[in-house]
């Protein structure tokens, strides 16, 4: 269940908005100034933080360009609450990295729909990002290979390896293809291949005796496939 941190210094409006959000399935806390909201966001892990703009003390902005200054909360949506004519605070905060805002007076309806897009964002942005090889999945951006969702610890020549032959499943690749791919200008053996090739195997197979993704086609090279695609 999505948690959400709503921050205005109206109780009646907190209490409107609290009521809805947790219609929609969402767990909801609250609070009334910038600085009680910076104390429970230091102290307990949220999904979205809902941020009226005009708060005594620490207002919306200064909150939320510490949010953004801190490891824990740099990546954290949120979603303004704006008063009508403010549009030099709304460029503002959108700079400072809020994902979206609403003006006062505004309908709840419009409100839950922006929450809901800017959750489904995040939730999309979470998700790992690469490509799928039957439980394989290579992530290209943070260089990293899971399976089943369990990490894999690949080498760097490991990785560029592997994800070098997924770009290409099903194509087989010989030693000297794979050495110009993989070690471009160093000067190492053919066997090297074969080295690296078993150290994945180690981590990538279920039976490394048995390969069903690295596999070897003898007099030509090796090829990566998914094991619905044997033959």
């Amino acid at each position: 269940m999505p948690r959400v941190l709503v921050v205005d210094d109206e109780p009646d409006l907190l209490e409107l908005l609290s009521y809805n959000l947790r219609k929609e399935g969402l767990q909801v806390s609250t609070a009334l100034d910038g600085e009680q909201a910076l104390r429970m966001l230091q102290s307990q892990g949220f999904d979205l933080l809902v941020l009226d703009l005009m708060l005594p003390g620490l207002n919306g902005l200064e909150l939320l360009r510490l949010l953004r200054q801190r490891a824990g909360t740099q990546h954290l949506p949120v979603v303004l609450l704006t008063a009508k004519g403010e549009e030099v605070d709304k460029v503002l905060g959108l700079e400072l990295g809020a994902d979206d805002y609403v003006t006062k007076p505004f309908s709840i309806r419009e409100l839950l729909a922006r929450i809901r897009a800017v959750l489904r964002r995040a939730r999309a942005a979470s998700q790992p990002q690469g490509i799928r090889i039957g439980q394989l999945l290579i992530d290209t951006q943070a260089c990293k290979v899971l399976k089943g969702g369990r990490a894999l610890e690949l080498s760097a020549k490991e990785f560029k390896l592997l994800s070098y032959m997924a770009r290409h499943p099903g194509r087989v690749f010989s030693r000297e293809q794979l050495l110009d791919a993989v070690w471009t200008g160093e000067a190492v053996e053919p066997r090297t291949v074969d080295v690296h090739i078993r150290r994945l195997r180690a981590q990538v197979e279920d039976d490394p005796s048995s390969p069903r993704y690295i596999i070897t086609r003898r007099g030509l090279g090796y090829c990566l496939q998914s094991p619905e695609e044997e033959t």
